[in-house]
């Protein structure tokens, strides 16, 4: 740690008077001590920390946990990912084409430039969710939830075109939660 932000922030201790003199040394030994032990954590760029979490991508993953994992660019059509919790979950120019999302919880998902078109979005939850510039056509999505989610309007209407059910688990109709009119 530089001298001068270990200086700023000692300066208060300093102007505290004598009970600081006996304080300082521990202090000093302390942020010796966490700067020894506390590694520094590296930045990576998406795309490499999207390919770590591609290692562990099988075509069946049916009810797993998948919470805050990123799909950078993930070639995922097909794929069973019924039931799975993908609650913020990222998804950048993914293809979702065709995979099974029925049931999922997508709640505050991120899904930038993503592929939707033919998958079974059946009862899915996606609250808060972003999916600008994806893409939904023919996606079912009979009882799926779309309160607050950010949407291209075209896909919007697309959507409220088809529009049908009730969310099993949230109550809340799928045109309700699409505000369609």
């Amino acid at each position: 740690m530089p001298r001068r932000i270990l200086a700023r922030l000692l300066r208060p201790v300093f102007r505290a008077g004598f009970a600081a003199a006996l304080v300082l040394p521990l202090l000093v030994q302390g942020f010796g001590l966490l700067l020894a032990v506390a590694p520094a954590q590296a930045i990576t760029a998406p795309e490499l920390r999207g390919q770590r979490s591609l290692k562990d991508l099988q075509p069946d993953m049916h009810g797993r946990n998948l919470q805050q994992q990123e799909f950078l660019k993930a070639e995922m059509a097909g794929f069973n990912l019924r039931d799975t919790d993908l609650r913020g979950a990222v998804f950048n120019t993914a293809n979702l084409q065709k995979a099974d999302l029925s049931g999922a919880d997508l709640e505050d998902a991120v899904a930038f430039a993503t592929r939707f078109d033919g998958a079974d979005l059946t009862g899915a939850v996606l609250r808060n969710a972003m999916l600008m510039n994806s893409k939904f056509a023919d996606a079912q999505i009979e009882g799926a939830d779309f309160t607050d989610a950010v949407l291209d309007l075209p896909q919007q209407k697309a959507l409220c075109a088809r529009a049908s059910g009730t969310n099993p688990r949230t109550g809340v109709e799928t045109r309700e939660s699409l505000a369609c009119r």
